[in-house]
């Protein structure tokens, strides 16, 4: 009893360290990187050893992970010690297990790391300095151990990369964004929004253009007078001028430069150079991703290119106004036409336009319809169907029942999707 006496503030000096190791264990592995980020931005020495840690997360963790095994190990085998002496035999080995489980349980595990996962940034910045004295000393050792395990599992084929996945950032504020918006902190828009900026290195210009079907083009050698009629009639202030072949696209007409052209001619429309005024035009490939368009756009300062496929041929144009919809929907000004693309109706179900595209369909109704196989609502259902559907049929996609309900040739101008499906079971 005297010896038990004796020991017991060791032990629970022991459990006490072991509560220490747990809880920095949990805080450093909970922190939010981005607070502790900006911690050491504005100065915060305890936020920089939280950041310095946890750039090597395996090293960390391990080193904590051996001294507080050691710790508990050593607490048990003193507690056995000492009870075995009071309780003999068998009975005072499980006396001994029982007792320290329970204390190392409680105490030592969930207790502090409890605290620790409400609190993560408090106690990892409060615990940083012990912690980053224990991997100094530990982390030879760790290492040595991770060597073996890489070589052990070598064996077996499994490969080890200390490398982090490019894409990690990004799904993990996908994942939060994903998780409040479930919750009803985000809100439908803003979701959209956020995860639209994430988007933009995963799309391809092919994926948001305007197709050349849609093209308003401009005959290069019209009068000047019928030029400018042309440019009037259309909504939009940039049009491609072609000669000849509509594939053969040799300017972009600015609609601010054909006015400047015609007050430098004094209101003279015969008398103006349309290809003089129009400006070079700028071909960008169908593959090229919407974070490097963007980026080239404000290199360029310029909101306007057209894109061509793996042939050259012309296959549609981009402007920095697509690719900004992408992150806050759709945008609309005094000269757009109202085409209604998307009509929702008052069982929940929508007539869309084929060429409306599944993300903003998704956008507009809060629906999460694929997009991986096909750009437009019309492409998701022919990939479905595997043939080019007749007017009035119908197919189940995703859980959604879609009819087709105009069709003009080869395209299908127009479907009607009810809402998904409600969940079984």
């Amino acid at each position: 009893m005297t010896a038990l006496i004796a020991l017991a503030p060791i032990i629970f000096g022991l459990l006490a360290l072991s509560a220490v190791f747990s809880a920095a264990e949990t805080s450093m592995t909970g922190a939010s990187r981005a607070r502790m980020h900006q911690l050491e931005r504005d100065g915060d020495s305890a936020a920089r050893r939280v950041n310095r840690l946890l750039s090597d997360q395996e090293t960390m963790i391990g080193s904590v992970l051996l001294g507080n095994n050691l710790i508990n190990i050593l607490a048990s085998a003193l507690a056995t010690q000492v009870l075995t002496r009071t309780i003999p035999g068998a009975l005072g080995v499980a006396v001994a297990t029982g007792v320290m489980t329970v204390l190392v349980l409680v105490f030592a595990e969930v207790l502090p790391k409890t605290l620790a996962i409400l609190r993560s940034d408090d106690v990892a910045r409060l615990l940083s300095w012990p912690t980053y004295f224990v991997v100094k000393a530990f982390g030879p050792i760790i290492y040595a151990i991770q060597w073996v395990i890489r070589k052990t599992l070598g064996l077996f084929g499994v490969k080890m990369s200390m490398e982090m996945d490019v894409l990690a950032a990004h799904e993990e504020i996908r994942g939060a964004v994903e998780y409040h918006h479930a919750e009803g902190l985000v809100e439908s828009r803003d979701r959209w929004m956020l995860g639209g900026v994430l988007d933009l290195a995963q799309l391809d210009v092919s994926e948001v253009m305007v197709h050349r079907k849609a093209i308003v083009l401009i005959d290069a050698d019209l009068p000047p007078a019928e030029v400018l009629d042309e440019a009037l009639k259309s909504p939009h202030t940039r049009l491609p001028l072609y000669r000849e072949d509509p594939e053969n696209i040799v300017g972009v007409l600015h609609v601010k430069d054909l006015l400047q052209a015609i007050a430098d001619a004094k209101g003279e429309i015969s008398a103006i150079d349309v290809a003089a005024v129009a400006r070079e035009p700028w071909f960008v490939p169908e593959t090229t991703s919407l974070k490097d368009q963007l980026a080239a756009f404000l290199k360029r300062k310029t909101h306007f290119a057209l894109v061509v496929d793996e042939y050259g041929a012309l296959a549609g144009l981009v402007t920095l106004e697509d690719i900004l919809e992408e992150i806050v929907g759709e945008i609309e000004d005094e000269y757009d036409i109202d085409d209604a693309d998307v009509r929702p109706g008052p069982d929940g179900s929508v007539s869309v336009d084929g060429a409306v595209t599944i993300r903003d369909l998704n956008r507009a109704m809060n629906w999460d319809l694929p997009d991986d196989e096909a750009v437009t609502v019309a492409g998701l259902l022919i990939n479905e169907a595997q043939t080019i559907p007749e007017v009035g049929q119908s197919f189940r996609v995703c859980g959604h029942q879609v009819q087709v309900i105009e069709r003009k040739g080869n395209q299908i101008t127009r479907l009607q999707i009810s809402p998904p499906a409600p969940a079984v079971g």
